[in-house]
């Protein structure tokens, strides 16, 4: 009895070293940052202070974090706990690795959200008492900020919608189950409400299909709207559709529940009469998938392609592509040299509770400037699954948070096949590797929080120890609200260099053009990164206006 004992010690004290120690591989590493945040990170958004807001659903019971000075909130129509005196929302700090418990009041289940071009979080809509509200967070340095709420402040209910913020800073909240139109927060003046039938008809009667639609700012300022397998080119001032994209080859849907991810891949040569724009979508489920799983437990095998198009074009066409692997339920993050990151998700199944199977471990990196076939790169595992309600995102350093996982309506930690996931790690791509420190820039100026203007010449001074070789670029990444695989407002730009020049042994100098217009990069902040041979720096802010 007691070498059973001894045995089962020890064997939990190698899953521990092996769950907490940092993992050397060739394909990046991952660190396990905090075993239990007290939530499960259903939502994420990265503010200028380099904390993160994440939060979850405010009807599932009780979490695993105390709400701040003992307060309590009558939660009628949790049917769990009438009275919840835990937290559904928390604060992480980057720097210090530790969290706090904020105070939301209404359930923003499914919800979402983007960052004003003051830094200010406004985070919409949600499930039951929370559908038609709206929220603001106001990031600070002490630990006085909280959640503000606004009754009223959707006109329609917003579950599973998606949000943009717009050249002129206000957001456009689109679509939502049972919603085939867009409005706008804050609110216009009436009819603050506009139909959208491209939402009606890609909608596939009892799976929908059609939700968390993916949305991109075009260069020319109207919206690309993806839903289901196809998109149109939305001119939302005049509310009309300017081009209809045809369906991905194949037609089987790639969003909610069909969840697959999508991304605006770089713009670059900004200064070009004619910005070109390509979106990239990846994984989801074939057509059906969704009522298989829900009524016949029959789990599909995802998809296990990836379709690219370049909107901008006279006659645009998806080109296909394989992926390493099928991936449902993924999320896709534009790293700072241009990369795009593809973790979490399932191989089988749909989103939704208890309907994804066969976790992928695996993340993939995506080169979108490689040949066709060969831009894919397979990296190192992770040891958690990370499945439905899952996020990522990236952080100033360059490493990506991920967290997150809740595939039941409760938290439920035994007695399911992926138990409710309260943990947060750290992936850090190959780029962040020891071996590669002497080509990594270290911005000098400008200083963190910066302001800039649209068409300035911005001169950036940074130090590399050693070789600077090829063209340096300079890249701005727009911090991304993220939920159910789709990191909304995720946009990164390359900057037109100008002039580049050697100032000391070990210190340059790049003079780069800023965007010209709002229609290319909306105002706000953004991460700033200097790149030399793949290798990006650290970020800084800047606040463009």
């Amino acid at each position: 009895m007691a070498e059973r004992t001894v045995y089962a010690l020890l064997l939990a004290s190698l899953q521990l070293l092996l769950t907490c120690q940092v993992s050397f591989a060739a394909g990046g590493k991952w660190k396990l940052l905090l075993p239990n945040v007290g939530i499960s990170a259903m939502h994420m958004q990265l503010l200028r202070n380099d904390r993160v807001v994440m939060f979850d659903r405010t009807n599932f019971g009780p979490s695993n974090i105390s709400l701040p000075n003992g307060k309590c909130r009558n939660n009628p129509l949790d049917a769990v706990s009438k009275i919840d005196c835990t937290a559904h929302s928390i604060e992480y700090d980057v720097k210090s690795n530790t969290i706090r418990p904020l105070t939301v009041q209404s359930n923003t289940w499914c919800s979402s959200g983007s960052v004003r071009p003051d830094g200010v979080l406004v985070q919409t809509g949600g499930d039951r008492d929370g559908e038609l509200k709206a929220r603001i967070f106001s990031p600070c340095n002490n630990k006085r900020c909280d959640w503000l709420e606004i009754n009223n402040g959707l006109t329609k209910r917003r579950w599973y919608s998606s949000n943009h913020i717009l050249p002129d800073g206000k957001q456009i909240v689109i679509g939502g189950q049972g919603q085939f139109n867009y409005e706008f927060f804050p609110k216009t003046t009436s009819p603050n409400v506009i139909a959208l039938p491209f939402l009606a008809e890609t909608n596939d009667r009892g799976e929908e299909n059609n939700l968390y639609p993916y949305v991109f700012l075009n260069t020319d300022g109207r919206l690309f709207i993806f839903a289901n397998n196809r998109a149109i080119l939305l001119d939302y001032v005049k509310n009309t559709v300017v081009k209809t994209y045809p369906a991905i080859p194949g037609g089987d849907p790639r969003s909610y529940p069909s969840t697959g991810s999508a991304v605006l891949l770089p713009l670059k040569n900004l200064e070009a009469v004619r910005v070109d724009a390509e979106v990239l979508v990846c994984g989801g489920a074939p057509k059906g998938s969704f009522l298989l799983a829900l009524r016949r437990r029959t789990f599909v095998k995802a998809l296990d392609t990836c379709a690219r198009i370049k909107i901008n074009d006279e006659n645009p066409q998806w080109t296909v592509e394989k992926m390493p692997r099928a991936r449902v339920m993924g999320d896709m993050t534009l790293l700072p040299n241009g990369d795009v990151l593809i973790i979490n998700g399932g191989a089988s199944g749909t989103a939704a509770w208890e309907l994804g199977r066969e976790p992928v471990l695996v993340p993939d990196l995506y080169h979108p400037e490689n040949p066709v076939n060969s831009r894919f790169e397979s990296l190192n595992p992770t040891t958690i699954p990370r499945m439905y309600h899952s996020t990522a995102i990236l952080l100033r350093d360059g490493k990506v948070l991920v967290g997150g996982s809740n595939p039941h309506a409760f938290y439920n930690f035994t007695n399911v096949l992926f138990p409710t996931e309260l943990s947060l790690e750290a992936f850090s791509p190959v780029y962040l590797e020891p071996e590669f420190a002497k080509l990594r820039p270290k911005i000098l100026s400008p200083k963190s929080q910066t302001k800039i203007t649209y068409r300035m010449n911005l001169k950036l001074k940074f130090k590399v120890t050693g070789e600077v070789k090829g063209p340096v670029k300079v890249t701005m990444v727009f911090p991304s609200f993220t939920t159910h695989s789709f990191s909304m407002n995720q946009r990164l730009l390359v900057l037109d260099n100008v002039r580049f020049k050697r100032s000391k042994s070990t210190s340059y100098e790049v003079q780069v053009r800023t965007p010209r217009s709002a229609n290319i990069a909306p105002p706000g902040y953004y991460m700033m990164f200097v790149v030399n041979q793949n290798i990006p720096s650290e970020g800084i802010w800047v606040r463009l206006q």
